[in-house]
């Protein structure tokens, strides 16, 4: 339904609640999608902020997610799949934030814009 990305989503996966990299301040239009709290599909537009080889801030979510959900985000032709670590009502134009981390296995579809991106792929 929403293309296929082979990533490994499992219990084994290791989150850090720490940032151990550091973040590019760049916005970039995304596309999100997932299952909300029904079970029901979704999709919509979004944007990825403060982004980093493993994760970023997402902002102007329509639904409420939580901890631990996971969700496909996809950058232009590129898409991977990310647990949410925390996310927020932020009220406004931003609506619901969360900040994400990308599943390991799956390749990070902003990995060219990231200065550093070299060093994070070799870890």
């Amino acid at each position: 339904m929403f293309g296929h990305t082979s990533c490994f989503v499992g219990r084994s996966v290791l989150m850090h609640d720490r940032r151990i990299e550091p973040r590019t301040p760049l916005q970039l239009p995304i596309r999100i999608w997932g299952l909300d709290a029904k079970g029901s599909p979704y999709t919509q537009s979004a944007v990825a902020s403060s982004i980093s080889f493993n994760g970023a801030l997402v902002s102007g979510i329509q639904i409420r997610l939580r901890p631990g959900d996971l969700i496909g985000i996809q950058h232009q032709d590129k898409q991977a799949r990310y647990r949410v670590v925390w996310a927020r009502d932020s009220g406004g134009e931003q609506k619901n934030q969360a900040a994400v981390q990308r599943i390991e296995g799956c390749e990070c579809p902003w990995s060219e814009l990231l200065p550093h991106a070299a060093e994070a792929a070799a870890r």
